[in-house]
């Protein structure tokens, strides 16, 4: 009988407890607002994850220019984990970044954010408490309605003359001349100092200080996506190309002498009889580049201001064989069937460009055809003798006939 009336003092005393435990909760219930009740009132609600994990632009944010910082911090305790992925033109890039020394924020190793994209971001902290909080964010970067370009010379993979010179022809006016041409590298290998040089405000050229040695691999990234060219109009670039120098080849034509010397990697190759430009249509002195080659194209005066009272072209010659330009202008070496074999060599009757004896359609055992086929884009063509002008640096590729120091000074980085 004792042993039964035990358990039953001994169920009531744990009944008492259960009793008065829950007294204690439902006093403390009573004494709390209603976002912080029940047990949670007791130990403390654990915070919220945008108050230990604290993530800059806001999530969910639209339109974030690029000058906004992208940021990752706590308070205190330490950032355990942070990936952040770009989506740009359906494609997904990592973000790469670092933790500061104290673990207490991230931040991308390049600063500027991306146009057109969208970033996520999945952090995890553990706070001073030792309490692991997650955190994820979206937001998404401004689109521009402007992007510029630039149209680069020469091509991707190509051989070229050891005169080449590097050249970015803008669609759009650029204002802002020193972001763009930090957003432009070209290198070389093996190495040498090369320079920039503003044409006005849509062109940019790049070159070395002596034309480049054969075998030269030069290399050209454009990084000029999402940098702001002038107000509001963005690029749109982010590539890289290379191309190697050939051999050495540089020809003198002496417009007085009407001949020209080729040489290959200082030899004399050959003196080529030529005509030049007649006595009112004098051809250009200095050094020009070869930018384009045709087998044969069309040659209308009326392209290039040589015109008759009608309007026409005081020339055009449908078939123009082997021809190598040399000018924006017009200016062009090539070959010349329509004249008399007796001109070559002894007089100069073109309207500035150089000519070479040829046969219609184009023969390879002419010297029109013999001088096409040993020539690359970027070989230097000098005149020399001429009763004109010298060439100016931007017509063409004419920029060697600009000192090393005028050179430099067309830099817009200071």
């Amino acid at each position: 009988m004792r042993h039964v009336q035990g358990r039953a003092r001994r169920a009531r005393a744990a009944l008492a407890a259960v009793v008065t435990w829950a007294g204690l909760l439902t006093g403390a219930t009573g004494c709390t607002s209603d976002d912080a009740g029940g047990i949670a009132g007791v130990f403390g609600a654990p915070p919220a994850p945008e108050d230990v994990i604290r993530v800059s632009p806001d999530d969910g944010s639209r339109g974030v220019r690029p000058g906004k910082k992208l940021r990752v911090r706590v308070p205190d305790g330490r950032l355990e984990s942070v990936k952040v992925v770009r989506s740009q033109d359906a494609q997904e890039f990592p973000v790469p970044g670092h933790l500061s020394a104290d673990g207490l924020s991230w931040e991308p190793d390049d600063e500027r954010l991306a146009l057109a994209a969208k970033y996520t971001v999945d952090a995890v902290a553990v706070d001073g408490d030792g309490r692991r909080s997650a955190r994820h964010t979206t937001f998404t970067t401004y689109v521009p309605e402007e992007r510029f370009i630039g149209y680069v010379s020469p091509e991707n993979g190509v051989t070229v003359g050891t005169g080449m010179i590097v050249s970015l022809e803008f669609n759009r006016e650029i204002a802002h001349r020193a972001a763009v041409e930090r957003a432009v590298r070209v290198t070389a290998r093996p190495a040498v100092e090369i320079r920039p040089h503003w044409f006005g405000r849509t062109r940019l050229d790049f070159r070395p200080e002596h034309y480049w040695k054969p075998g030269t691999e030069v290399t050209v990234a454009l990084r000029l996506r999402d940098v702001e060219g002038a107000p509001g109009v963005y690029g749109l670039q982010r590539k890289t190309f290379s191309f190697t120098v050939g051999r050495s080849q540089n020809s003198v034509v002496d417009a007085a002498r009407h001949t020209m010397e080729v040489r290959r990697d200082g030899e004399l190759l050959a003196t080529v009889p030529v005509t030049a430009g007649a006595p009112r249509n004098t051809t250009y002195n200095g050094k020009m580049v070869v930018t384009e080659m045709h087998d044969v194209t069309r040659m209308n005066g009326a392209t290039v201001g040589f015109k008759k009272r009608d309007g026409k072209g005081e020339y055009d010659i449908p078939d123009v064989p082997h021809a190598m330009r040399l000018t924006d202008s017009g200016t062009f070496l090539h070959g010349n069937y329509w004249a008399h074999s007796a001109v070559f060599g002894r007089t100069n009757i073109s309207h500035g460009c150089i000519g070479l004896r040829d046969v219609k359609g184009g023969g390879s055992d002419t010297p029109a055809g013999w001088f096409f086929d040993r020539s690359l884009i970027g070989d230097v063509v000098e005149v020399v003798h001429s009763n004109d002008t010298t060439v100016a640096p931007d017509n063409g590729l004419g920029g060697w006939n600009m000192g090393w120091n005028a050179w430099r000074a067309g830099s817009a980085v200071k």
